[in-house]
C-alpha cells in the first residue's frame, strides 16, 4: 500500500510537467521538475488536506531547510558534532 503514493506522485509529475516539456538537458530537467515541485505544494490543491496545499496543511510559510528541523538531520555522532559546531558558530557570531 505505501507504494501507492508515491507512483501517483511520479504520475503526476510525469503527466504534468515531464511530458509536456522539451527537456533537453540536465538544466531544463532541473528546472521543469522544480517549478512543479514548488507548485505542487504551495499551489495546487490536495483533496486529502480539504482542498488545501501541502504548505497550508502542514504550516509551511516558506520552503524547509532540514537544519530547521533537527529531528530530521542524521543521528551518527560526527553528524551530531557537526550540528553542534554549526550551531555554535551560528549564536556565536
Amino acid at each position: 500500500m505505501d507504494n501507492i503514493f508515491i507512483e501517483r506522485l511520479w504520475r503526476s509529475l510525469k503527466y504534468e510537467a515531464i511530458y509536456l516539456h522539451e527537456l533537453t538537458d540536465g538544466f531544463v530537467a532541473e528546472r521543469v521538475i522544480g517549478k512543479w515541485v514548488d507548485f505542487y505544494n504551495t499551489e495546487r490543491p490536495h483533496s486529502t488536506f480539504g482542498g488545501r496545499t501541502p504548505a497550508e496543511a502542514y504550516g509551511a510559510a516558506r520552503p524547509m531547510d532540514m537544519m530547521d528541523k533537527p529531528g530530521g538531520l542524521p543521528t551518527c555522532p560526527q553528524a551530531q558534532q557537526h550540528q553542534k559546531t554549526f550551531i555554535n558558530g551560528f549564536l556565536a557570531a
